[in-house]
């Protein structure tokens, strides 16, 4: 089973969960490509960015998608990929965002909603998400704990 890991990422943090996702996944054997949205203009305006990167969602039996929240709301630029997908054929998808906040309910959780609901009116077939609070004390822990239960879902 292949899995696409499709990340749009400014500061790295987004990034970096993405890795462990990837490093978790690949540690277990499965083939997993990393691909990170490219992204020229303003990425806090939709209408101001232009996608660089478009990955071939067809090359993956299974999806996760991650992406920042801005102004607690999905990142254009992960607004602007999904809504350009005709179809994800109901492959399996998994959806995360990152935030600064230290609460989902600062962001988190609406961004989350327009990502998940994106990728459910384009035939992606949903197995999980999560909301990854950066300023949280308990960040670390959080993480592992998101990357175990995201790791766990995608394989089933």
């Amino acid at each position: 089973m292949t899995i696409g890991i499709i990340v749009y990422s400014e500061t790295g943090n987004t990034l970096t969960v993405a890795r462990t996702l990837e490093q978790q996944l690949s540690s277990q054997g499965h083939p997993v490509t990393l691909e990170q949205l490219q992204v020229t203009g303003n990425p806090r305006s939709k209408d101001q960015l232009q996608l660089e990167s478009r990955p071939n969602l067809e090359e993956y039996e299974r999806l996760i998608m991650g992406s920042p929240v801005h102004a607690f709301s999905l990142s254009p630029a992960m607004t602007a990929f999904l809504q350009q997908i005709p179809s994800l054929d109901q492959k399996p998808t998994i959806a995360f965002v990152t935030q600064f906040f230290p609460f989902a309910w600062m962001g988190g959780n609406r961004a989350l909603r327009q990502m998940t609901t994106l990728c459910k009116e384009r035939s992606g077939r949903l197995l999980a998400s999560a909301v990854i609070n950066w300023s949280h004390p308990r960040r670390d822990p959080n993480i592992s704990k998101i990357v175990e239960r995201l790791s766990q879902k995608i394989i089933q």
